[in-house]
């Protein structure tokens, strides 16, 4: 920047300068993220329906956030790991072992902060709704259970709402397409995937699979609610602006 000014504008300045500026002005043009604006025309109505049951479940009711995480890989490092040490940090080598993946089906109650986890070795509806009708079976059937995941197929088909008659105290909220972030259950699997998987050594898919149940196992002896802070119209707020300057970007690039 500073040389862009010097060269455009005849303006001399320091790269001192112009880092102060920077950080004067929280600007951080190294750093790069993601984002994803949705084109659900339900948008703001699935999020006002899921957020609402964050922040406000029906009383007695159970709120399970669920998902899949697909095909997660057993990882075998080709040497042993180096360990933490005073002034190092753990180390594992960059190259690995393929033995084959597997699926973690998971169902986060936020009220309790408890997971169920079950490892399949395929994601598909039968596979599902066998997860789903252990899950259920953990309470009665007075109980109002609402169900928030993904509209995937496997999730809404014929088979799924053959299930819900079978249930009738089981409803389904589905999450906007391209919104995974409004579901509870991805901030539970970065978590495992940080503390657990990635940092794995797994001879087989068993191994993994042991490693991901004791890690559930673990998880639900002292488990706590994730905490929901944001409304409904604070979202919408947000992602308003973010589809806004979207749009404005997209037209200026057109032109």
């Amino acid at each position: 920047m500073a040389k862009y000014l010097k060269r455009n504008e005849g303006i001399n300045v320091s790269h001192n300068f112009i880092s102060e500026l920077w950080l004067e002005k929280d600007l951080k043009p190294h750093r790069t993220g993601t984002f994803k604006v949705s084109t659900d025309p339900d948008f703001a109505a699935k999020v006002v329906d899921i957020v609402g049951l964050y922040l406000d479940p029906p009383v007695g009711a159970v709120v399970l956030s669920f998902d899949e995480k697909t095909q997660v890989q057993a990882l075998a490092r080709t040497q042993p790991m180096l360990p933490l040490d005073f002034g190092k940090t753990e180390k594992r080598t960059h190259d690995y072992k393929r033995h084959g993946t597997t699926n973690i089906f998971a169902a986060l109650n936020i009220l309790t902060g408890k997971v169920k986890g079950r490892c399949f070795d395929r994601r598909d509806t039968e596979n599902f709704l066998r997860f789903m009708t252990a899950a259920v079976a953990e309470y009665t059937s007075r109980q109002e259970i609402h169900v928030i995941l993904d509209n995937l197929s496997t999730h809404n088909n014929p088979d799924v709402t053959a299930w819900l008659e079978r249930h009738p105290n089981v409803k389904l909220h589905f999450t906007p397409k391209g919104a995974s972030w409004i579901n509870q259950i991805e901030t539970f699997f970065g978590i495992i995937t940080r503390q657990a998987i990635r940092r794995g050594d797994f001879k087989s898919v068993a191994h993994l699979v042991k490693k991901i149940s004791d890690y559930i196992e673990h998880w639900n002896e002292d488990a706590s609610p994730f905490e929901w802070s944001a409304t409904a119209s604070e979202i919408l707020g947000k992602v308003a602006l973010l589809d806004r300057d979207y749009r404005k970007l997209v037209a200026n690039n057109v032109k």
